[in-house]
């Protein structure tokens, strides 16, 4: 059931993203073209044209980003913890196979402000949790684990801190899978990192697996200044971020309809 479950979330997060939409109605026009359907082309183009116009002008990712990323605090306040657990999502795996050393994308912050926070509270545990997330072709689920495990050793954190859960391929098997892993104790203090936008769905689910008063460590916020103009003439960009907050808003009535 799991594995259905998975492979489902990824199949329809595949239909929640605008470039798949963008080529459908790139497929219709075509059509309508052969059919001799010029009016139903027409008007199809003219939404595809819209659509990309809109998207180059306007910063509609970080529209739909900000409230998200403004559910919880950024770095609120701590007093004691008793440990730290970090989301995967930050690793470059293709490249970290190819080349070896730390290979990280743009939510690189993840594993940095895991190293922080760790390095602020030296009696803390460091938890990074995820394995191997591709539908389709097999990979070892302990490339991201190692990799990151390797480059918190080298930022300093001793090995004996350090614990890997490698083969959680979702939320819901990061919260599941971690918590039967460090099996943790009542009264203690767990930080949870991951991007921030992502937070309001994590933070949902470990609660949901049983992680009482965890709390949510933002990091890697996507949306910017809404007063700015980084939005204008930059569709690599936004597409980027209406697709992030696409995702995200699917995956949490997905997990809630769920019980995830």
């Amino acid at each position: 059931m799991e594995t259905l479950f998975f492979v489902a979330s990824k199949t329809v997060g595949m239909a929640a993203r605008v470039e798949t939409w963008a080529l459908l109605l790139m497929a219709l026009a075509l059509w309508g073209l052969g059919r001799g359907r010029t009016r139903l082309a027409g008007w199809t183009i003219g939404l595809l044209f819209a659509g990309t116009l809109a998207l180059t002008l306007l910063p509609l990712g970080d529209l739909l980003l900000d409230p998200l990323e403004r559910q919880f605090p950024a770095r609120p306040d701590l007093t004691q913890v008793d440990g730290v657990i970090v989301l995967g999502g930050a690793e470059t795996t293709g490249a970290y196979r190819l080349w070896g050393g730390p290979q990280l994308n743009e939510a690189g912050e993840r594993l940095i402000e895991g190293a922080m926070l760790a390095h602020r509270f030296p009696a803390a545990r460091l938890i990074f949790t995820g394995g191997s997330a591709t539908v389709g072709r097999e990979e070892d689920s302990s490339d991201p684990s190692e990799m990151v495990r390797d480059t918190w050793t080298a930022l300093g954190i001793a090995p004996d801190r350090i614990t890997v859960e490698q083969a959680s391929r979702n939320t819901a098997e990061n919260a599941r899978l971690t918590h039967d892993l460090v099996q943790p104790q009542p009264g203690e203090s767990w930080v949870l990192v991951t991007s921030a936008f992502h937070m309001p769905r994590a933070h949902e689910t470990f609660l949901r697996n049983g992680w009482e008063g965890i709390v949510a460590w933002p990091v890697d916020f996507r949306s910017g200044d809404l007063a700015g103009l980084r939005g204008i003439w930059r569709l690599d960009r936004n597409l980027l971020g209406v697709n992030l907050a696409l995702k995200e808003y699917l995956g949490t009535f997905v997990y809630r309809m769920t019980g995830k």
